[in-house]
Parts: structure tokens; C-alpha cells; sequence
């Protein structure tokens, strides 16, 4: 079986500018209050803290459909009914990590993995800490969120106008993506954070949104997570990671 390559991108180490002052998470949510999200969970991304991140590469567009299959017809996994150049969505964590594992193993022993929600971070926002991965200010019509109408995923690298700082796609909507991070509250964090977020479906934070959320997920600081055990509902998919290229 012929496996294609994957499309790297190049993410060069830097300082990553993470999160959100805890002193303007009020100022956001009056930002986005038609969206009905409560001030606690933008709480989560605060502090903002200068982090430093060492090179990797990310996938330019998440998983789909159609390199979803050849995983499938080998494990006896199902197979979404949605179109080949679709991200797949309705995975589990554990069926997004496997994919990985076997992944790495066709590409002859690639270390094949989930981003880390840093790692994320870092990919949708660059060095300028932006709010959202093509800059600080909302467009609509730059990704595949809620107020396009569509109710369902596109083809993937559909909006290159929405692109992040290094060329990587779809960081905003069309599938909520898997990180391989553990929600806890970030060091320093303000009290009324949660330790533990028990009423998730997954304890793996999801980075992105989908076709189903509103703007304020497509911000590169916002922290999601599986809140539903109807995966496919809420549209959640992946993209892969690996190290960077030695020199």
C-alpha cells in the first residue's frame, strides 16, 4: 500500500507569547459577549506567558477523509461518509494517536505525533502573539466557523487567505483539533481556574474550532476541549507532528 507524504511546514524555534494577561480576560469576553461565553472560560488562558519552542514541523492541513481510509481498511476502523478532501472528523484520541503510531511506521519509522497545545499555539500565532492566525482582527469569510451558515466541514486549505504566520491552514474552524496535552491550568494561573475539567467527554485539550463554533474559538489563545461524546456532532479531527529536520 502507497502512503502519500505528508506536507510539512517548518516551524522555526521562537518565543511564543502564550495565552492572555489575566488582567484583560474581561476586556475579551465583552469582545466576544454575543457569543454567550462566560469571562471563567477565557479565565483558562491566563497568564501570558513568554515561552520558548523549539523547531518542529505541522501538518499544513488537518487529516482527511481520504488518508483517514488507508488507515482504516488496515485496522477495520470506519470510514466517515463526508467527501475524501474533508478533514475526518468523529475520532477519538486514542483512534487520532494510533493513527499516528501507524502512520510513522509507513513512512519508514517517522516519528508521526499530535502537536502539543503549545506547539499549536506557537503554529497558529508566530512571534507577534495575534489573535487570530492571519492577524487581530475577526474576518469573517477567512475560515469555516458558525456565521458562514454551512453546517458541515469543507475541503481542507479551503480559505489560504486565512493562513497563519508560517503558511500552515485551517488553524481556525472547520475540524476542533486534538492536541496530545493534558488539560491542567497553566502555571501561575488565577484560582478560580479549574484543576480538572470533569464534565469533558476527553481530558486532551482541542485547539481551533470547528464548522460549529463561533469567532472566539478561531482566537490562537483559546483553550477547548471535547465537551460532547458525539465527535462527529461537534466536528472534531487532527493534524500531525513531528520533529524538525535535522541539519
Amino acid at each position: 500500500m502507497r502512503v502519500e507524504q505528508v506536507d510539512w511546514v517548518e516551524v522555526p524555534a521562537g518565543v511564543l507569547r502564550r495565552g492572555t494577561p489575566a488582567e484583560e480576560v474581561a476586556a475579551v469576553a465583552r469582545r466576544y459577549a454575543d457569543t454567550g461565553v462566560p469571562t471563567a472560560w477565557y479565565m483558562k488562558e491566563s497568564p501570558q506567558t513568554q515561552i520558548h519552542i523549539p523547531a518542529f514541523r505541522i501538518a499544513r492541513t488537518p487529516v482527511t477523509v481520504r488518508q483517514w481510509s488507508h488507515f482504516a481498511a488496515v485496522v477495520g476502523r470506519p470510514v466517515p461518509r463526508a467527501p475524501a478532501e474533508h478533514p475526518v472528523i468523529g475520532v477519538t484520541w486514542d483512534a487520532a494517536t494510533a493513527y499516528c503510531e501507524w502512520l510513522g511506521v509507513q513512512l519508514g519509522g517517522l516519528e508521526v505525533r499530535l502537536p502539543t497545545e503549545d506547539e499549536w499555539e506557537r503554529a497558529a500565532r508566530g512571534d507577534d502573539g495575534r489573535e487570530f492566525p492571519w492577524g487581530d482582527e475577526y474576518r469573517s469569510g477567512l475560515a469555516n466557523l458558525v456565521d458562514l451558515g454551512l453546517g458541515t466541514t469543507t475541503p481542507v486549505g479551503s480559505f489560504p487567505r486565512g493562513a497563519g504566520p508560517f503558511g500552515v491552514l485551517d488553524m481556525a474552524g472547520n475540524a476542533d483539533e486534538w492536541t496530545s496535552t493534558v488539560y491542567a491550568p497553566y502555571p501561575g494561573a488565577p484560582a478560580e481556574v479549574p484543576r480538572t475539567e470533569d464534565w469533558a467527554f476527553d481530558r486532551h485539550v482541542t485547539r481551533g474550532g470547528s464548522f460549529r463554533h463561533d469567532r472566539d474559538l478561531a482566537r490562537c489563545a483559546r483553550r477547548h476541549g471535547a465537551y460532547e461524546q458525539d465527535l462527529e456532532a461537534i466536528g472534531v479531527g487532527f493534524r500531525l507532528a513531528t520533529s524538525a529536520v535535522r541539519q
